[in-house]
């Protein structure tokens, strides 16, 4: 069994001990990329399991992703890994999203917002990636809204029961939840600017 969905560590670490019970080899192999990297060749895979594991499973590895990270001999750490991830990917999502509407309050356009930070130290790839779809005010989803709160939410999970704070996941994570009870559950999740934007009282482009 390869499990290539975003799981709780836990859930991994439980579904490899239920395989092992009745001889059947689990790999914990989490996939990062979407939809984008998908169609460049370029996905990753963030991989835990046995030795045994990891052998069945290459052919299909190697045949799926651009990059395997093999991270150890223990199921629940791809996963855990995987959570490290998506608390960088939805925090930066949600960043660019406040910093993008922010700039409008200043009289920045997001045009010219998209014109000056990719080149500046306050970039990201996530912001690289979503920011065009605020500018086009294009929401087709690539990564939809409700994918959030699941991630972010195992993230949390994760680091409670580490007692670990993460102030910042659990911000963005709320930004999401907003947006998707507006109703923008199934937008791209650059769509979590419109919640900035409804608050400050701010048209983005498209909504004109």
């Amino acid at each position: 069994v390869i499990c290539c969905v975003t799981v709780p560590p836990d859930f991994a670490r439980a579904m490899a001990a239920r395989c092992g019970a009745l001889g059947v080899h689990f790999l914990d192999a989490p996939i990062s990329g979407g939809s984008v990297k998908a169609a460049q060749g370029k996905l990753s895979i963030m991989a835990s399991g046995t030795a045994q594991a990891f052998e069945a499973a290459r052919p299909m590895l190697d045949a799926t992703a651009k990059t395997v990270f093999k991270l150890g001999d223990s199921a629940g750490t791809g996963s855990a890994m995987k959570a490290v991830n998506q608390m960088l990917a939805g925090t930066h999502i949600a960043a660019m999203a406040e910093a993008i509407t922010f700039g409008m309050t200043q009289g920045i356009s997001p045009e010219t917002f998209l014109e000056v930070i990719p080149d500046c130290a306050g970039t990201s790839w996530m912001l690289e990636n979503r920011a065009p779809h605020v500018v086009a005010g294009d929401y087709t989803p690539h990564s939809a809204i409700d994918i959030w709160p699941k991630d972010l939410g195992i993230a949390l999970d994760a680091a409670r029961a580490s007692k670990f704070a993460a102030p910042l996941t659990a911000t963005a994570l709320q930004q999401f939840i907003a947006a998707s009870g507006m109703g923008m559950g199934r937008e791209d999740d650059a769509a979590v600017a419109k919640v900035y934007a409804r608050n400050a009282g701010l048209t983005l482009p498209g909504e004109e």
